[in-house]
């Protein structure tokens, strides 16, 4: 996500903080910006783009001052702008600050400070966070700092900084990393270590609800009431390369890692505890008060009348995100859905009118094929809604309506947790539509969105134990043929499982519909092949099972994912890997885990480049 550095010492500030901002890089950014202190007043200078463009505004007007704050910015509120980019200032400059993460309730904080004669110069959640410092000091820095936090709702790592305060920084953190890197006569701050580790490997590793006020010879850390909280000093023993990966070997093992933040941040917002409306069709709720909603959207029945086929359209990963989309809107909106590859679409003359909707996943927003299949879909008279992973791309601008992942970058070429968190954002929108359409009975809303509430904690519990998978990886990833199988969503996953298993390790995999191995695929299958058998799906589970003991019989070596509790896979099969159990609706979004690390330690395995494989590319802007 955001990259954000902070230095307070008796050296010039505007070095590091250009330098510790160059170092996040890798984490991807749309602008970026620094602001620091010197002869009492702060000096700010931001720009969008890449962070060449901020140092060309700065040739020759390097800032003097020894406090200071920086920022890359990945956008999430407003599009990428010289003016959305951070720091962000209250209406005076007196307060500035830096933001990673979503400040959920920014919207009504903005609505009350407006009333209060508040002037905002920018579109984003962050600059709440300034006007409330700006609307809550009391002549302590720290203690109006808690105050802030006690009003915004949301995740962040926040840096504040004061011209009335120039003697300190104060930082806070709740869901995304913060580090307070201890220096001599000088202390620094960053959301990740490959910022501070040339200056320092003592660091102090902020937990949530934590705050440190960061002077250039001390570093207090409190809770958010004040209270002191004691702090072990951790020693970063990692080299810088493996410091931009946080400690893992490579960006994909990282961003597998980081599936439960990016699934918890993209659902972060669209559940809602409201009360009944009758007049509220949106926001129809179950009858515990838990809702999708989607503001952004602003449908309503008569929108979804008017709907007569629904399209989704994606290229390569974000194809496979759309076949279970189709699964989630037809099973629970009880919608006519087809999914189309976006370099097929155009040219099949699609049956499209005002009367269809087409949804559009792209990771980046800048995909050629998708791009153009929008613009097809808009000139037939189509309803286009993105659903992307970044701000103001191609796409979002493109399309009439937007819905964002965030998933934060991706840097791996193999996608991962951008698959996730499309996923979860298609499960939503189909209940969403099913809340429109009453679709779906109100007990059995309430079931999927308090499950759909636990699997970032279920996805953590799947990634705990992965010496089974590096043992199959070590085992058959030598092979040169995998085959995957399931029915029903489980086919939807082994389709994810098998190009990422091609992707990155080179094995020619392939997944297959259970049912359809008797129409050809068993010609494929001999002894020793292995077989990769998914076998989550209750209403077809024993058709499954008729499957697997076909290639079975084929004396091929089959591996299982089943769901935990599931007893019966192992009397047929050689090894099961075993995933949390949950409604089968969901089980897509930890089925995939396993399979994205069966294709890592497989490409291990085989010495190959796990984030960048041969001939590809992670953008795909060419036709």
């Amino acid at each position: 996500m955001c990259g954000i550095v902070g230095y307070i010492g008796d050296k010039s500030a505007a070095p590091f903080l250009l330098d510790g901002l160059t170092k996040l890089e890798y984490r991807g950014y749309d602008s970026a910006g620094i602001a620091v202190y010197g002869d009492g007043n702060i000096f700010i200078e931001k720009a969008v783009g890449r962070l060449n463009a901020l140092k060309e505004k700065l040739k020759g007007r390097m800032p003097e001052g020894v406090v200071g704050i920086g920022h890359t910015r990945w956008a999430t509120h407003g599009r990428p702008s010289d003016r959305n980019a951070h720091p962000h200032t209250d209406c005076h400059g007196n307060f500035i600050v830096v933001h990673n993460g979503i400040i959920e309730n920014y919207m009504a904080l903005k609505e009350e400070l407006l009333a209060k004669g508040h002037n905002f110069t920018s579109e984003t959640d962050t600059e709440v966070a300034a006007h409330l410092m700006e609307d809550l000091y009391d002549g302590d820095f720290a203690g109006t700092v808690c105050k802030v936090l006690k009003r915004i709702e949301g995740s962040y790592s926040l840096v504040f900084m004061s011209k009335d305060h120039p003697e300190e920084l104060i930082c806070a953190k709740q869901d995304n990393p913060l580090v307070v890197g201890l220096g001599e006569g000088e202390n620094f701050i960053a959301s990740d270590i490959p910022a501070i580790i040339n200056k320092t490997r003592s660091t102090y590793i902020l937990n949530d609800g934590e705050v440190a006020i960061v002077k250039k010879d001390s570093i207090t850390i409190t809770d958010r009431e004040g209270k002191p909280v004691n702090k072990k000093i951790f020693n970063v023993s990692w080299n810088a390369e493996a410091a931009e990966k946080g400690g893992y070997e490579h960006f994909m093992l990282k961003e597998i890692h980081e599936q439960p933040k990016a699934i918890r941040d993209t659902m972060r917002g669209f559940i809602k505890q409201i009360r009944p409306s009758k007049n509220n069709h949106a926001e129809r709720i179950a009858s515990d008060g838990s809702s999708i909603v989607f503001p952004e959207l602003k449908w309503d029945p008569e929108f979804l009348r008017n709907i007569d086929k629904v399209y989704i359209v994606a290229c390569g990963t974000a194809y496979h995100a759309g076949l279970v989309g189709k699964f989630y809107i037809e099973k629970l909106a009880r919608m006519l859905v087809e999914v189309d590859l976006a370099s097929e679409f155009r040219y099949r003359d699609p049956i499209i009118d005002n009367k269809t909707l087409t949804i559009f996943i792209s990771q980046s927003g800048e995909t050629s094929d998708t791009l153009a299949a929008m613009k097809e879909s808009k000139r037939l008279g189509a309803k286009t809604l993105a659903i992307t992973n970044v701000i103001g791309s191609s796409l979002a601008r493109e399309a009439d309506q937007v819905l964002y992942t965030i998933a934060g970058p991706e840097i791996a070429v193999a996608s991962t947790k951008a698959y996730t968190t499309q996923l979860i954002l298609m499960f939503m929108l189909a209940l969403y539509m099913a809340q429109l359409r009453k679709t779906v009975n109100e007990d059995r809303t309430r079931e999927l969105i308090s499950l759909l509430k636990k699997i970032p904690a279920q996805i953590s519990e799947t990634l705990t134990d992965v010496d089974p998978i590096k043992t199959f990886a070590r085992s058959y990833g030598f092979n040169e043929h995998v085959f995957y199988i399931g029915r029903s969503l489980d086919y939807c996953v082994a389709l994810e499982g098998a190009l990422k298993l091609k992707e990155i390790s080179y094995i020619h995999a392939e997944a297959y519909a259970a049912g359809e191995l008797k129409h050809g695929t068993l010609a494929l299958i001999v002894e020793g092949v292995p077989v990769i058998a998914l076998a989550t799906q209750k209403s077809v589970y024993d058709k499954t099972i008729s499957n697997i003991k076909e290639v079975k019989a084929r004396d091929a070596v089959v591996i299982g994912i089943a769901a935990a509790g599931d007893t019966e896979l192992e009397k047929y099969i050689d090894h099961v890997m075993y995933v949390p159990d949950t409604d089968e609706l969901l089980i897509p979004l930890l089925t995939v885990v396993p399979l994205q690390l069966l294709a890592y330690y497989a490409a291990i395995t085989r010495g190959c480049d796990v984030d960048k494989p041969r001939n590809l590319a992670k953008s795909v802007t060419v036709e």
